[in-house]
């Protein structure tokens, strides 16, 4: 499904690091640490988040692919440590364990209760271990450091060429703004200002919400839920800004925009559904109440790179955006849109029952430290997926081994479409 830009992600929750490597960014792009640990900073805040937080600041290392802050077209390495490590060196090393090995139970003993909604015991019976933190550590969401790193590289990239990508948290545990970038009705396209308004607002939130009259009663709820040890999940928004019409394609199930986007989203940890524009509000709904009829004239989409503002439009237009900015399984000019719900965190600190898969008698579930609310992150991380689906499909659209390259094609097809 990703032609273009490909990754993949290595390292285990408590190991010594978390390692990504990114093969397809062309050369010539801007890239330093610092442009990823704005992210991966992003990442590690929010309100309900656990002890683990405190413990790490996660940096990233590039290892391989960039020379003096640009981009070689080599393949990219990136190393996020775990400072956590020095805590669990033992437990977690490579090599053959000590004679007599480390003791059932406490930290870092041998696991063998499973957490229900965890990857523990289906992981478990796939892998033939008897032993979970074989399986907890490689699913556990803190390998989502090294995806975060991987998108903010194709953040970098798409804002070469006008586009941004933004989130914030619509609701968490039932507590809901209802409001949202899509609703039925005409929404212009000037909205994407509002957007942005909002995008601004959810960063100074210590729930990424940025509707002020939802922000305390979001908090109000993650309260409540840490004095009964208990977790919350939520739904946020990924919007992407500046996408010009024509990513994607109608003409395979795999080359579709949406089902990217919907794949992408989807292999985030805890993530159980996902919506584009409407959603499932449209299957409610009159065929003529949701599409998004089209007008011509002079209303124009504005992308921006550096200091130059790029035409991203041919003069079509619609004046509501229920589809999400993608029809046919194609971008069509207007802001992307997705959904994504999260499920609440599994691990609790009040266990639920489980089985001892050593001697099958029943168990209270093992705690592995957590947090009790992860949406806010989790919106950041919807952000890197997006970023990296929608570079894909930018890649595979206008190709090129260097920025230059790419900036040129970009160019003749945006005059291509202007004089359509």
């Amino acid at each position: 499904m990703f032609e273009r830009l490909r990754y993949l992600t290595s390292g285990e929750s408590h190991g010594q690091s978390l390692a990504c490597i990114i093969d397809g960014v062309p050369s010539n792009l801007s890239l330093s640490a610092e442009d990823i640990d704005k992210d991966l900073a992003r990442r590690q805040k929010g309100y309900g988040r656990g002890g683990r937080m405190k413990i790490e600041s996660d940096r990233a290392q590039i290892l391989s692919g960039v020379r003096r802050g640009k981009t070689l077209g080599s393949p990219i390495t990136l190393l996020v440590e775990n400072k956590d490590w020095a805590n669990w060196c033992e437990v977690m090393s490579p090599d053959t364990p000590p004679s007599p090995p480390l003791a059932k139970g406490g930290m870092g003993g041998v696991v063998t209760r499973p957490r229900p909604g965890h990857a523990d015991l289906s992981g478990a019976l796939k892998y033939n271990t008897h032993d979970i933190r074989n399986i907890l550590e490689r699913s556990s969401a803190r390998e989502t450091a090294a995806r975060v790193a991987a998108g903010a590289v194709a953040k970098k990239f798409l804002s070469e060429f006008g586009i941004q990508i933004i989130s914030y948290v619509t609701g968490i545990g039932g507590v809901s703004s209802q409001q949202s970038a899509v609703s039925r009705g005409e929404r212009p396209f000037a909205r994407t200002n509002e957007m942005l308004s909002l995008f601004n607002k959810a960063e100074k939130s210590p729930v990424r919400c940025p509707y002020e009259s939802t922000e305390q009663k979001i908090i109000n709820k993650i309260n409540s839920a840490m004095k009964k040890g208990d977790t919350l999940g939520g739904v946020f928004e990924v919007v992407a800004l500046g996408v010009p019409v024509g990513l994607g394609s109608h003409t395979q199930w795999d080359k579709r925009l949406n089902a990217k986007l919907a794949y992408s989203m989807m292999g985030i940890q805890a993530i159980k559904g996902v919506e584009i524009g409407l959603g499932f509000e449209m299957a409610r709904s009159f065929g003529s109440e949701v599409m998004d009829e089209i007008y011509f004239g002079g209303l124009k989409a504005e992308g921006r790179r550096l200091n130059k503002k790029i035409e991203t439009t041919c003069g079509f237009y619609r004046k509501s955006n229920n589809a999400g900015g993608i029809e046919g399984g194609m971008s069509n000019g207007m802001p992307i849109i997705v959904r994504a719900a999260m499920k609440p965190i599994p691990t609790l600190r009040t266990p639920l029952s489980s089985v001892d898969i050593i001697n099958k008698k029943p168990f209270k579930a093992a705690y592995e430290r957590s947090d009790v609310c992860a949406v806010p992150a989790a919106s950041v991380i919807g952000e890197a997926v997006t970023a990296l689906a929608i570079a894909d499909s930018f890649l595979e659209k206008f190709g090129g081994d260097s920025v230059e390259e790419v900036k040129r094609n970009y160019e003749g097809y945006l005059k291509q479409i202007r004089e359509f």
